[in-house]
């Protein structure tokens, strides 16, 4: 997850490789185990999250997840054990993703694609919301 703020946050669980689809085990996989400190088990999950959303949540407003998915949120909601705090809701912007700015993220970054925080922090840099109004 990438705040609007720059704040962030990362996690990876322990998963089955062959419970994988072939796009993950072939593109995602790899990237896996980079980021230090990044390896949570699933309990311990839930309350990193919390405690990261408290951390972006300013002036106790309400924090807008915003996803270019629908299962992004869907795994969100599992990974809290569908206990997502009344304060925090659900925003699908896959429409006010400038394509060409996700681009230019990963051109400049040099970061793979296929990798939850580069591609969160991709989207922040990318998202502009008031081209859709």
């Amino acid at each position: 997850m990438a705040s609007e703020y720059g704040e962030d946050f990362y996690a990876e669980v322990p998963y089955s490789d062959h419970a994988c689809s072939a796009f993950v085990r072939e593109g995602v996989i790899p990237l896996l185990r980079k980021i230090p400190h990044a390896y949570y088990s699933r309990p311990n999950l839930h309350l990193e999250i919390i405690k990261w959303l408290e951390i972006v949540r300013r002036d106790k407003e309400d924090v807008y997840i915003c996803v270019d998915y629908q299962t992004d949120w869907d795994l969100f909601c599992d990974v809290l054990d569908y206990r997502v705090p009344p304060w925090c809701h659900y925003k699908l912007v896959s429409n006010e993703i400038v394509e060409l700015m996700l681009y230019d993220f990963f051109k400049n970054s040099k970061l793979p694609e296929h990798h939850a925080l580069y591609d969160a922090q991709a989207n922040r840099h990318a998202y502009r919301a008031s081209l859709s109004k």
